[in-house]
């Protein structure tokens, strides 16, 4: 059966994870620490698929996570006319300036920690946004797949993919390609790993961030789930030691 070839192949992702990334999700939970115990912010950029859902307002989540939402829109309500609309649309990362914008909108500074999402790590805007924020003083973790992002051609002009353009690089350890069970009928691979491995990633890195300031006396503010008994309370209270402590 093909889903059991999937839980095979995905438990080795996992296991992957465990075996090479300790030391980067050290560093990682070192970096937010500081940051956070510094005054900083822990902003988290998601170009993938998951994070900015699975990582942001979760039971057992740290509030100290916030996400930074991009949307560009245009409405002009004109009358019908022909067009060609494929060779007139534009993407985020073709808009000159954008990650710059992002940053600056963002009210990020020196000292904050940025964890930017992206699973092949070749378009222009995570490798930029990585490299300006760096620039300007903040530690960039980056979560994506290194083998992955080997085999494709950056869309940057320094030629960089984010593995090259972070302090801390956690790797999801996603094949190229990103899947996890063969199928020979259809001459592809299904199941990706990326979602499910980044997700991982991030909660051990939380994981290790709480532990690590428990260790140093501080208590981090941390949701609990809404179905929980006075859990309205406690959620609001926990909102407002963060606000004020900044974890």
């Amino acid at each position: 059966m093909l889903s059991l070839t999937y839980f095979s192949n995905m438990r080795k992702v996992l296991d992957k994870i465990e075996a090479t990334q300790t030391a980067a999700i050290e560093a990682a939970a070192r970096a937010i620490v500081r940051s956070l115990t510094g005054g900083g912010i822990w902003h988290l950029l998601d170009t993938g698929h998951m994070l900015m859902h699975e990582g942001v307002g979760r039971t057992g989540g740290m509030m100290a996570v916030r996400p930074v939402h991009v949307t560009v829109d245009v409405t002009n309500p004109t009358r019908y006319r022909e067009s060609d609309v494929t060779k007139k649309r534009v993407y985020m990362d073709g808009i000159a300036g954008l990650p710059a914008f992002i940053v600056g909108k963002s009210n990020m500074q020196a000292g904050d920690v940025l964890m930017i999402g992206s699973v092949s790590g070749i378009n222009v805007l995570p490798v930029e946004m990585a490299l300006y924020a760096r620039e300007m003083g903040l530690t960039v973790i980056g979560i994506t797949a290194v083998e992955y992002s080997g085999f494709l051609k950056s869309a940057h002009p320094s030629g960089k993919k984010l593995f090259e353009a972070c302090d801390i690089v956690l790797d999801n350890c996603s094949n190229v390609g990103d899947t996890t069970v063969e199928v020979e009928e259809l001459g592809i691979g299904i199941c990706p790993s990326s979602g499910i491995a980044a997700s991982y990633l991030l909660w051990a890195v939380q994981a290790r961030a709480v532990e690590l300031m428990l260790a140093e006396g501080k208590t981090p503010s941390v949701y609990v789930s809404n179905h929980m008994p006075g859990a309205g309370e406690r959620n609001a209270a926990s909102w407002t030691r963060y606000e004020k402590e900044g974890y």
